[in-house]
């Protein structure tokens, strides 16, 4: 079994404390309480315990504690993956949007989701799920609103025939 892991001497336990009732990281305070437990002379596991977590979380902590001071126990920042959409790809879908479908060329007479799918796909051979289409769209500052449909053969003089003519009942 391997030694004890040192803990870094510059702050006292009673200082750790001070910091963790400060502290608003609730993860962070953990850490810093279950350290200054360990430092009162506690066994790891007790303290860890007492703090609300594994001995073994104690110990990454303690490690990140000795190489970082008390900026090493706060939370990491989680990565993003890459964005699949280049930026001239996403100007060139948000032209499309703007512009709207041609029902000749596009086949469709207003986009969806799944529509913009197979344009990507076609376009720049990159293929997306029409949920994940929602996430680009609202990146992109559009919403999943549309303007009521038109028919792009409507007439606007045989629809003015087929309106109501006033409320006269017989």
């Amino acid at each position: 079994m391997g030694s004890s892991l040192k803990i870094r001497g510059e702050l006292s336990s009673e200082e750790l404390r001070g910091l963790a009732r400060q502290e608003r990281d609730g993860h962070a305070a953990a850490r810093m309480y279950a350290i200054a437990n360990a430092l009162d002379g506690l066994s790891r596991a007790d303290a860890a315990r007492l703090a609300g977590m594994e001995r073994q979380a104690l110990r990454d902590a303690v490690v990140r504690y000795n190489a970082e001071g008390l900026a090493g126990l706060h939370n990491r920042p989680k990565g993003r993956p890459p964005r699949r959409l280049t930026e001239a790809e996403e100007a060139a879908l948000a032209a499309v949007i703007l512009r709207g479908p041609d029902p000749d060329r596009d086949g469709v007479c207003a986009w969806t989701r799944a529509d913009l799918c197979r344009w990507l796909d076609a376009h720049f051979g990159k293929s997306f799920h029409p949920s994940s289409m929602t996430q680009v769209l609202r990146r992109m500052g559009f919403s999943r609103q549309k303007a009521r449909p038109v028919h792009p053969k409507s007439s606007a003089k045989a629809q003015a025939q087929f309106q109501k003519r006033g409320s006269a009942r017989p």
